[in-house]
């Protein structure tokens, strides 16, 4: 199993109960193959710039282990929704300082 990050952000307007199920959704996809280690709710921020005329959104970043293909799946899941207006997608395990 190889250590990803994902940082995503939901669209500001929605109510918590709908931000609540985007991140449960998240956590269950992360959760079939792999494994949650640590979700952090940043918040509401504002956006560099704006993305699909929003100008804020709700960052929040998980940390989990999975095997190489569930990120693509991830990756899939939220390109198609509507709720997540950005995602990044991080192997941790390719971080190591090469000397």
């Amino acid at each position: 199993m190889n250590r990803y990050e994902i940082m995503y952000i939901i669209a500001a307007a929605l109510d918590d109960e709908a931000k609540d199920s985007v991140m449960e959704t998240v956590e269950g996809i992360i959760a079939d193959g792999g494994e949650v280690v640590k979700t952090n709710r940043i918040g509401l921020k504002k956006l560099s710039y704006p993305i699909r005329k929003k100008n804020e959104g709700y960052y929040v970043l998980v940390e989990f282990k999975a095997p190489a293909d569930l990120p693509k799946e991830l990756d899939r899941r939220l390109r198609i929704s509507d709720d997540v207006v950005r995602h990044l997608i991080i192997n941790m395990d390719d971080d190591k300082d090469v000397a």
